[in-house]
């Protein structure tokens, strides 16, 4: 099977991590895989890139910024030079996009948003235009599936498929690791865009309250600088309260594996998350976990060395760091949460909605449309 990837940006954000993760698997597999884009690769996507090359994935992305014409142009130069049996597409808009061009290979829209994205009336809209151009509509939660249902109508194929973390990378980092140097460690670390629903700002609150109790702490935040001016309100905030000397602001990375096991503590007070493919990293890494409690991190609520609390409280979320800080790295069973699991699933949905292979459309589509009733 060929299968085209369509994301908005190449850059380390969860749509294109899951993107690159699930044509790596399905290369592997022994598919021929595309990636394009709408808009140019960044710098942050380097590592991402060298990793899709390496495992023969083809990378079509644009060389400079496009506007509403250049992007469609090439998209439809991608599709027709690529011939896609099926075109994953991820995202709101890089979804709405390929459905405006007269393809013939069936899409697959992706839904990733943390938040209700057809709230927007234009998006809103547009789907309702364009949902019948979709064979089928992917929601990586619950909640994505019920703002589709609720906002646009039914549809055909409407299911949930969680994402997943590549469990083997991060075992293999824990393993590489020593025992003294995953202990002796008293940082914290938070991974995330920064973004005002990702909470950098309660983290450096509650963390100045544990330097009271733990005077050689560190917190170290990295994360692509999407809003500059939250990215300066914590820098501020770091100077006003005097942490310069313990707090660090770094930009977005690719070596996370390693992160994770040079830290003793994973923060993450999202105010609202779809299914974060940080947290599961974390998750599989075994460091104790503290982050927000929102629905999308409920399933995680019993694992060994997670607490979810409401990390909006300063004080409540100080307790739960400290907490951690002296707690041990875990074993967490994630079955049906790994890459592999993941991959297998938006294949049998690939293979669901198109001809190749000879598939039984119509009865592959009854067995899926059975996720629904979970929603």
């Amino acid at each position: 099977m060929r299968i085209l990837q369509v994301v908005h940006a190449p850059r380390l954000s969860g749509a294109e991590i899951l993107a690159k993760g699930l044509a790596i698997q399905h290369r592997e597999s022994g598919h021929e895989v595309c990636i394009t884009s709408m808009l140019p690769q960044l710098a942050d996507f380097d590592h991402s890139r060298s990793e899709l090359a390496a495992a023969g994935v083809l990378c079509d992305f644009p060389q400079s910024p496009q506007g509403r014409i250049g992007r469609l142009t090439h998209l439809w130069r991608s599709i027709r030079e690529f011939r896609p049996d099926v075109i994953i597409a991820h995202a709101t808009l890089a979804a709405l996009y390929v459905r405006l061009l007269p393809v013939g290979a069936p899409v697959v829209y992706v839904m990733h948003s943390g938040s209700n994205d057809f709230a927007n009336p234009k998006l809103k809209w547009a789907e309702r235009m364009l949902s019948h151009r979709a064979k089928a509509v992917v929601g990586v939660s619950a909640q994505n599936t019920r703002d589709y249902l609720r906002e646009v109508g039914p549809h055909p194929l409407v299911t949930v498929i969680p994402n997943g973390v590549d469990l083997p990378r991060f075992q293999r980092e824990a393993s590489e690791s020593t025992p003294v140097y995953r202990t002796a460690s008293q940082q914290i670390v938070q991974l995330g865009r920064y973004v005002v629903d990702k909470g950098q700002l309660d983290t450096i609150h509650a963390f100045d309250i544990v330097l009271q109790q733990e005077p050689d702490a560190r917190l170290v935040l990295y994360g692509v600088i999407e809003d500059r001016a939250y990215h300066e309100m914590a820098m501020n905030l770091v100077q006003r309260l005097n942490l310069n000397e313990r707090v660090t602001l770094c930009g977005p990375a690719s070596n996370v594996p390693a992160i994770l096991q040079a830290s003793q503590v994973f923060a993450m007070p999202s105010l609202r998350e779809a299914h974060s493919i940080g947290f599961l990293e974390a998750l599989a890494s075994g460091i104790p976990v503290v982050a927000s409690r929102i629905a999308a991190f409920e399933f995680a609520g019993d694992f060994p060395g997670v607490s979810l609390v409401d990390t909006q409280d300063a004080s409540t979320y100080a307790r739960a760091l400290l907490h951690a800080l002296r707690a041990p790295r875990a074993q967490r069973a994630l079955d049906g949460y790994t890459l592999r699991d993941t991959a297998e699933s938006y294949l049998k949905i690939a293979q669901a909605v198109s001809d190749v292979r000879g598939i039984a459309t119509g009865s592959s589509i009854s067995g899926l449309k059975s996720n629904e009733s979970s929603m």
